[in-house]
């Protein structure tokens, strides 16, 4: 039997706090803590060893998306967030979910870069909250439509000149098959999608995507999709590219 779902919420607003405390706890999901701040939030996410965290991207002290860094064990922070750095889905680090009242807010795209799961508008519905929690406690990425790949296609190519990112990504560990898998998780195909695209099994897509986390040490689909508008093997809009949008399903 599966134990029960632990959550720490981290806003800088009580209200909220409480708020999805009550919701969360309705559907029989376990609050194991509260923080209204960043560093409160990594202390707590270190005692509490919550299987997801909700986070608010602004908040005092340290915001939101240092926090998601130094909790995912991020090589930026001091060594000492929970799980370790040099495995991007160790099993005891919690899934972080961003919070933000801003559906274009540059620092989302900066906690999918660092290791976040997904996000979701403050204002989200309390059966998408709860959704949403599950969703990513099974392992899977919680992409917005819409919102999402705007994000990404804003920020890829920016990020991708001034800081290098990809530079840590080396896809040429992947075969030419996982290369275009990667390109269509970038575009949105779900996994039925991508099985009929290349005429394969849904079992076997699984394992093209399986692999090419682990390749590219990734943690979820998330981050498989800012990679690839990193790598350009996606080009954002402006560039030509009229891409599906969808959430992304499991891997």
């Amino acid at each position: 039997m599966q134990r029960t779902l632990r959550v720490l919420v981290a806003d800088d607003q009580a209200l909220v706090r409480t708020g999805f405390r009550m919701i969360l706890a309705a559907d029989g999901i376990d609050v194991v803590g509260e923080a209204a701040n960043g560093l409160e939030a990594v202390e707590a996410a270190r005692s509490t060893r919550p299987d997801v965290v909700l986070m608010d991207i602004r908040m005092p002290e340290v915001d939101g998306l240092e926090a998601t860094r130094r909790i995912l064990g991020d090589s930026s922070t001091d060594g000492h967030g929970v799980g370790n750095g040099s495995d991007a889905a160790a099993p005891d680090r919690p899934r972080i979910i961003i919070l933000t009242t801003f559906d274009l807010d540059r620092y989302v795209y900066e906690a999918l870069a660092a290791g976040a799961s997904g996000f979701l508008l403050k204002d989200v519905t309390p059966e998408h909250l709860v959704g949403a929690v599950r969703l990513v406690r099974s392992g899977d990425a919680l992409l917005a439509p819409t919102i999402t790949r705007r994000l990404v296609e804003r920020f890829a190519r920016h990020d991708e000149q001034t800081q290098g990112r990809q530079a840590h990504r080396n896809l040429s560990a992947l075969t030419q098959r996982e290369v275009e898998v990667l390109r269509q998780l970038g575009r949105g195909l779900s996994n039925a999608e991508l099985a009929a695209q290349f005429h394969l099994s849904e079992a076997t897509v699984k394992t093209h995507v399986a692999r090419i986390l682990a390749k590219l040490q990734l943690r979820d689909r998330a981050q498989a999709v800012v990679i690839a508008y990193e790598s350009g093997l996606v080009r954002p809009v402006s560039d030509g590219y009229e891409g599906v949008e969808r959430r992304a399903e499991s891997s």
